[in-house]
């Protein structure tokens, strides 16, 4: 499905709509498509609570995540 700009601002109810059902939608601004409304799915792994990500995943001191973050907010005086 097509909708302009205009479409987009006043009818945004009835796109999601039609992007709930599955259908995507190009939205075109003067005459040309600039950008997409597609359905929402969750993608990707799911990080369980003791996973360390990113920076963190290289790093062999933090084994245990929740000893690390215990230590961390552990009262120091």
């Amino acid at each position: 499905m097509k909708a302009t700009a205009k479409d987009l601002r006043s009818q945004s109810r009835k796109l999601l709509d039609t992007v709930s059902r599955g259908e995507e939608v190009v939205i075109t601004y003067r005459g040309k498509p600039c950008a997409r409304l597609v359905p929402y799915h969750e993608e990707g792994r799911k990080i369980k609570k003791d996973e360390l990500f990113g920076i963190w995943k290289e790093r062999e001191d933090l084994q245990n995540v929740e000893e690390y973050v215990r230590r961390l907010r552990k009262r120091r005086f």
